[in-house]
């Protein structure tokens, strides 16, 4: 996967990836050829006292060395403009990968290893291919043109070779064959943390409330440790590497020096010869180092790509119809017929054969128990997830048929966790409506009784807004959740428990500016409260996936027991209270 991943992505940067080669063939060569001629020096010039000689060599290895790191240097260059493009191309695929998820496929990954996948992975994967392009050129061209000019230096030492290089082999091919199980360890771990630290930033209102931070303490605590865990055994493998190597390039050192000062003190080799040899092996040691530090980096990256793997090999279950269809008109009409759903691994349906619709000018109400599945019925028309059995027909087209910007040109959904972006209140007011002017903004607002607070803020629509809204009220949140539908302009209105943060008076005026302003479209409200709902023209009850009852209020107070109940046990909460 890793190679597959690196291929795919690497590809329009060949060109930056030949010059690398090309610039480290030149510089690994230069490297290749400084011993030859220091050597020389030491043969030809400073053995027969020939200064001139020594000289001209030593302006040779100055203009060599000049070459050497030149070319070294723009390798790097080039090797990092290239890592760094395929890391931006990586992140960029995972990202418009995951955007394109259906809730489905985010719950199955969890957003915490998204996270992770999406920013450790690829940087995982990023630094390889940086340290591939400047390591692993230049290893292989150092290693066997080290081979090959040692081996020129003198032939009787090249045992030495044979013996160090496969030494090292032996030692780095263990140490990585205990890295890779590790490594998959680490991520799993540093997905748990992130899950973890999440989970307590999103609800540290809740932790507080409830004084529960020595709980989530030990909570953290415990993935930290067990991060630190896996983390300092490879961390003792990598100490043992290091002395290993390190140990082999000392031995190899005094043996070149013992056989090869016994090879001159017989006559049989050059002092310079020696020289060259020794420095020839080091280089080839040093490249056997450097595809070390790759061999280190290897299985973990290879973790990380099969994870990034899995999340850009997923097809998601919502995706464009090949030959969308649009509908004739803009009318709003909203149809579920026979719609059945269930999430993956249930033991039951969430919805188990729903039909109503829902026409233009006229006011839907769903109202149920907890768990019934009224947020889950109308997440269908957005395509949030997308119906088990059945259809859901927007303006007489399938929902499925349709492409999604003329789902979300006609729909716009109010969530029950209402969600600001980072930026201002007017970034988050145009996210339906980019082109929408400031007057459009400021009609919105006053409708959804939100124009109050807004104007009282310094800096008016220009305010910044957190990440989530955390730095205004939950009713606040909600009427600028419920105003920025509305700047959409859409044909269907989805209003999933949208009022439960806002008091009673406001409530009804929210609802009595909103009847206006909504006249000529569809509204659809998932409710808690019945008072919320008492004036909609059709109240759809709902139990355990399916509708026992529709009707208008005062039909459902006569007919309905389940709706007689909802009302009941909600006046007599009112009465207590």
């Amino acid at each position: 996967m890793l190679i597959k991943l690196v291929r795919h992505y690497i590809r329009p940067y060949l060109s930056l990836v030949l010059a690398v080669v090309i610039l480290q063939l030149a510089a690994t060569i230069a490297a290749l050829y400084l011993p030859s001629l220091n050597a020389q020096i030491i043969d030809q010039g400073v053995a027969r006292g020939d200064t001139e000689y020594i000289w001209n060599t030593g302006m040779v290895m100055l203009g060599v060395s000049l070459i050497q790191v030149t070319t070294a240097i723009a390798a790097v260059w080039f090797g990092s403009k290239a890592a760094m493009a395929v890391g931006r191309d990586v992140r960029k695929g995972v990202f418009h990968k995951v955007s394109g998820f259906s809730a489905q496929e985010v719950n199955e990954f969890g957003a915490p290893s998204l996270i992770t996948r999406g920013t450790n992975d690829v940087q995982q994967v990023q630094m390889l291919v940086l340290m591939g392009l400047n390591f692993m050129v230049a290893a292989p061209i150092m290693c066997i043109g080290g081979i090959i000019m040692a081996l020129r230096e003198d032939l009787a030492l090249s045992w030495l070779v044979w013996v160090s290089v496969p030494a090292l082999f032996v030692v780095v091919g263990f140490l990585v064959w205990r890295l890779m199980p590790l490594f998959r360890s680490m991520q799993t771990k540093i997905d748990n943390i992130n899950g973890v630290l999440r989970e307590q930033i999103t609800g540290i209102r809740v932790v507080r409330a409830f004084v529960r931070e020595p709980f989530e303490a030990k909570r953290f605590g415990k993935a930290n440790r067990e991060l630190t865990d896996v983390s300092l055994a490879v961390g003792s493998l990598f100490v043992l590497m290091f002395p290993a190597i390190g140990m082999i390039l000392h031995l190899a050192t005094a043996a070149v020096l013992w056989f090869g000062g016994l090879r001159v003190d017989a006559g049989e080799m050059q002092v310079g010869a020696l020289t060259a040899f020794l420095q020839y092996l080091l280089q080839i040691l040093v490249a056997v180092m450097m595809g070390t530090f790759m061999a280190m980096m290897i299985p973990r990256a290879s973790v990380c790509a099969e994870r990034i793997g899995e999340v850009l090999g997923v097809k998601p279950s919502i995706h464009e119809p090949e030959q969308p269809l649009q509908p004739a008109d803009k009318a709003g009409v909203v149809e579920f017929r026979n719609v059945s759903f269930a999430y993956p691994g249930a033991e039951a349906p969430v919805l188990n054969d729903v039909s109503f619709t829902a026409r233009p000018g006229q006011t839907t109400a769903i109202v149920g128990s907890t768990g019934s599945g009224k947020s889950t019925l109308i997440s269908m028309l957005p395509r949030l997830f997308d119906v088990g059995s059945g259809e859901v027909l927007l303006d007489g087209i399938p929902i499925t048929s349709m492409a999604r910007p003329d789902i979300t040109d006609r729909v716009a959904l109010v969530p029950q966790r209402p969600y600001l972006f980072s930026g201002t209140i007017a970034h988050n007011l145009r996210f339906g409506n980019p082109q929408a002017h400031d007057d459009d903004l400021w009609e919105a607002l006053t409708v959804a009784q939100g124009a109050d607070f807004v104007l009282a803020k310094e800096h008016g629509l220009n305010s910044p807004v957190s990440q989530g809204g955390t730095n205004v009220s939950g009713g606040q949140r909600q009427r600028l959740c419920i105003a920025r539908a509305l700047v959409a302009k859409p044909k269907v209105y989805l209003f999933d428990d949208s009022f439960s943060a806002l008091d009673v008076a406001t409530d009804a005026r929210l609802r009595a500016a909103l009847k206006a302003k909504t006249k000529d479209a569809t509204v659809i409200i998932v409710a808690q409260r019945v008072t919320t709902i008492t004036d909609a023209d059709q109240i759809l009850v709902m139990e355990h996936g399916q509708i026992v009852a529709r009707g208008t209020h005062e039909e459902l107070l006569e007919t309905s027991p389940t709706y007689q109940e909802i009302v009941e046990s909600q006046t007599q909460a009112e009465e207590v209270a």
